[in-house]
């Protein structure tokens, strides 16, 4: 019997095909009308929301904002995620090829897992580009992956990397890129993260008994907490600010991102980067954790119209720090990740989801 041909398959979020409104309508119509993006029913509903009134409509403003950060070569997120295929790419040498697909857009997960199945690959890792589990993110990436997998290539077996939003090498290397950042002067940090709706977080809860039902909920340990997004956010936050030593009242999570219709997470990072000046805080770092590549999020919305934001409210100085993208550090986490998978560790994400669904239900 021949050996397994292995390969690694990084996914991450996607981006317009260009900055020309009709592409950005179309890549919003295929984002948005993902069901674990926007979760309406019935589900007829939702189509029409998303294709006759939100896409339409935000298309032209998305369209500008996309045109505020695109570079000559394409998306800065899809040229910062195929760097990261390249660099890891040559980390692995021979031991494994690497491959890139996007959730959203191109290069498509269908078109990727072809392509696989053509070169003879057997054995898959995939390594959703989320830190943490929300539906809307690291969830949708392994279900459409499953689902174009058994579609397309059903001999293949696939393994997923859990959330890592609470590793220890990960969280070092959040500190390796945030450091010269870090050591500038600066009076507060700012975490922003990628915002969801709290109905997401009960919906995650298996036992419908603890997200945002239990006191300090995020700190309260709980089975609940594998699938919980604004629990590993704060774990991760936590890990970072220790690692970090930053003290406390110097740091605060936020949450930026939101539609309108129903609550968010908060607070929401536009009003806090509103009131900072006023509290003394005109000094300020702001870091994006939930992304591992500088996209849309953090290089327009935050970045750019947050910092304007800030300045207008009487602060001073605004830092961005950047995400990992292809730094070094990351590209060094990847491929430990990867090797001790290759090496024959590291159980699927759907026996660890399972287990805690069950244990939730208990």
């Amino acid at each position: 019997m021949s050996s397994p041909k292995r390969a690694i398959l990084l996914v991450n979020l996607g981006s317009p095909a260009s900055t020309d409104v009709p592409d950005v309508r179309n890549y919003l119509r295929e984002f948005l009308g993902d069901e674990r993006v926007i979760d309406i029913k019935p589900r007829w509903l939702a189509w029409v929301l998303v294709n006759w009134v939100i896409a339409p409509t935000r298309a032209p403003k998305s369209a500008k904002a996309y045109r505020e950060v695109w570079q000559p070569e394409g998306s800065p997120l899809v040229i910062t995620s195929k760097s990261v295929r390249t660099k890891l790419a040559s980390a692995l040498g021979a031991d494994a090829p690497v491959y890139l697909a996007m959730r959203y857009g191109q290069p498509s997960i269908a078109n990727v897992i072809t392509q696989m199945l053509a070169d003879g690959v057997t054995e898959v890792l995939l390594f959703p580009q989320y830190p943490h589990y929300a539906m809307s993110s690291w969830e949708t990436v392994e279900v459409k992956v499953f689902e174009e997998a058994a579609r397309i290539a059903p001999s293949i077996k696939f393994t997923t990397v859990l959330p890592f939003y609470q590793d220890a090498d990960y969280i070092e290397a959040l500190h390796t890129v945030s450091k010269p950042y870090f050591d500038q002067p600066h009076d507060f940090v700012l975490f922003s993260y990628h915002g969801i709706p709290v109905r997401h977080l009960r919906k995650g809860d298996a036992s419908n008994a603890h997200c945002t039902l239990v006191p300090d909920c995020c700190n309260t340990c709980s089975a609940a907490h594998a699938m919980c997004y604004k629990a590993q956010i704060t774990k991760t936050t936590q890990a970072l600010v220790k690692r970090a030593g930053l003290a406390d009242g110097k740091w605060a999570i936020a949450f930026q991102s939101r539609l309108a219709g129903e609550p968010w997470l908060s607070p929401y990072t536009d009003k806090e980067l509103e009131t900072l000046p006023a509290a003394g805080k005109k000094n300020i770092l702001v870091l994006t954790p939930a992304f591992v590549s500088d996209c849309l999020e953090t290089l327009e919305e935050i970045a750019g119209e947050g910092k304007e934001d800030f300045l207008h409210a009487g602060g001073e100085k605004f830092q961005h720090v950047p995400c990992l993208n292809d730094s070094a550090a990351y590209i060094g986490f990847l491929e430990s990740r990867v090797r001790a998978w290759l090496g024959g560790a590291s159980p699927t994400s759907t026996q660890r989801l399972e287990s805690a669904r069950t244990l939730a239900a208990v």
